[in-house]
């Protein structure tokens, strides 16, 4: 296959060049177009009021484009200008941190995914648990790749994304793989406040999923548990049951 790949964690992250190692690996054509920075909680995002710009890597064992720009612009950018003709696939990963439940909403690694799926590409969100981004993922980017190759695309709906989650620790030590649904339940956020030297206040967002919220057999529950989770995403927002309603209240 010829594919692109990105990522939110920049073109520098261990899982884009695990990722990149495990596809030339297995002998498909990889094609990188990755944000310069880190993108961790852009969504969706575009760049309207700056120009991109890029820069490219040549390094041993690794080429590639950097983007000062968002995981979708990446895509974006490369589909219009950059690639010499469409790829058979677009994979975003590998991210660091899970990106289950309502993490799909934020992250930039689902947005780059969702943008390709919007072009009706095959893609492929693949994120692990951890978010130090330090772990050798060159185990779990070979899986995805053999996992990619074993989806019959063609039995999916357009414009989906197949949103792939490895537990922490070694592949080996994961249960299995598991397809499920993402959970339902929403962050519980916490903002911590600090005051700078000149005593201006600033903070951190943090928080959690609450643990009796999740859903059993949920995503973020079977990723919790050390399963490898699989599900299938669609970016189609109408509320049927809420427009049957609306229609029925005569706003006009």
């Amino acid at each position: 296959m010829d594919v692109l790949l990105t990522n939110d964690d920049g073109i520098r992250a261990p899982g884009l060049r695990a990722m990149y190692a495990a596809l030339r690996e297995a002998g498909h054509s990889v094609r990188v177009v990755a944000p310069m920075r880190q993108q961790s909680g852009v969504g969706h995002s575009l760049t309207v009021f700056e120009p991109l710009r890029a820069m490219e890597f040549e390094e041993p064992g690794f080429t590639g484009t950097g983007i000062y720009g968002t995981p979708t612009d990446c895509v974006k950018l490369a589909l219009a200008c950059l690639l010499p003709h469409r790829p058979d696939m677009v994979i975003s990963g590998i991210n660091a941190g899970p990106n289950v439940g309502p993490d799909i909403l934020y992250s930039g690694t689902v947005g780059a995914a969702t943008e390709a799926a919007h072009e009706d590409l095959p893609s492929l969100a693949v994120s692990y648990d951890d978010h130090q981004g330090c772990a050798d993922l060159l185990p779990q980017a070979r899986h995805a790749v053999a996992l990619a190759e074993r989806i019959d695309w063609a039995r999916l709906a357009p414009r989906r994304v197949i949103n792939l989650n490895y537990p922490a620790g070694a592949l080996d030590q994961a249960k299995g793989l598991r397809v499920c649904p993402q959970t339902s339940a929403v962050w519980k956020n916490v903002y911590l406040e600090r005051f700078d030297p000149r005593g201006a206040p600033y903070w951190w967002l943090e928080g959690e999923i609450p643990p009796h919220t999740i859903n059993a057999g949920s995503d973020k529950d079977l990723l919790n548990r050390g399963y490898i989770t699989v599900t299938p995403l669609c970016f189609e927002f109408t509320d049927q049951a809420g427009l049957k309603e609306l229609e029925g209240m005569e706003l006009s």
